[in-house]
């Protein structure tokens, strides 16, 4: 099955805190753009819708009047430079962080604590745990939610079977390469049963050779279970491989500089799909933003 043929078809939350739907400080008023926020692709009913979000640390201002509105199953990237928001934004669609202006829809979800329940992250380090055998590091959401770890490892390994992992079910984190790693931490997301994955610069902390091929594998993975995906990434070949839009922010505060459609007609493998002229031409639009 070719790369491109793909491409075309298609813990304990935090206590409620309700994101205000109406915006009223000066500031905040500013920072508000008049355009509503990028379509879902093809008219999608949209799963996230995020309007204005702006956020502050202290004195520094991370996000100014952010709109993204992502479609259901539709595959999207953030993608700007170290330090432009890109994490913050994630986390506030999670329900990690609340927004200081702006509003959020995740899937009906309004409040923290709601997004919270709708989305499954995967975090930018695997977070295995040492004492647990990759199967059992998978299956420790359903454990959370109550199923025994029979139960929970019986569930799980159809998973490991489908992408790869059947041989290394019983290792430990240890004894796995990174990117074995990095494939456990995406089915242990996937056992979070959740419609909608948020990807937090996933593969950043391998090498450029597994890194490529991880992205590769995710691609696949991601076609076979569809999900509604928010990716973030600093890595321009990664955003237009893996996502079918690529929001570009710009350099802090992070705001919306450019939305591109990355969804290509060139086949093959990653190296053909990267090199083929209309690819070529998409990266260079990305850079160009990206500037």
């Amino acid at each position: 099955m070719s790369l491109g043929a793909e491409r075309r078809d298609a813990g304990e939350p935090r206590p409620e805190v309700v994101v205000a739907r109406s915006v009223t400080s000066p500031d905040a008023q500013a920072a508000r753009p008049a355009d509503p926020p990028p379509s879902a692709a093809g008219g999608a009913t949209p799963q996230i819708t995020v309007r204005g979000v702006s956020k502050r640390f202290g004195g520094v201002v991370a996000l100014r009047g952010v709109d993204v509105t992502i479609g259901q199953h539709e595959k999207v990237a953030i993608l700007g430079p170290s330090g432009c928001g890109k994490s913050t934004l994630l986390q506030i669609v999670a329900g990690l962080l609340d927004p200081d202006a702006g509003s959020l829809d995740v899937a009906g979800a309004i409040s923290a604590k709601e997004r919270l329940a709708r989305c499954a992250m995967m975090p930018q380090r695997d977070l295995l745990l040492p004492w647990r055998t990759a199967l059992d590091n998978a299956s420790i959401a359903l454990e959370n939610r109550g199923l025994k770890r029979r139960d929970a490892r019986e569930r799980t390994r159809p998973l490991f079977e489908r992408f790869g992992l059947g041989k290394f079910e019983e290792l430990r984190p240890s004894q796995l390469s990174g990117g074995m790693r990095q494939r456990v931490s995406f089915v242990r997301t996937l056992m979070a049963e959740k419609d909608i994955l948020l990807l937090d610069e996933p593969f950043g902390a391998l090498d450029s050779i597994t890194r490529g091929q991880m992205q590769e594998w995710l691609l696949h993975a991601m076609e076979d279970v569809p999900r509604t995906v928010l990716l973030v990434t600093h890595d321009v070949e990664e955003a237009l491989l893996l996502a079918d839009r690529v929001v570009v922010l710009s350099a802090h505060p992070g705001r919306v500089v450019r939305v591109l459609d990355s969804r290509v007609q060139a086949s093959g493998s990653r190296r053909e799909i990267v090199t083929d002229p209309e690819f070529v031409n998409l990266r260079e639009q990305a850079l160009e933003a990206l500037e």
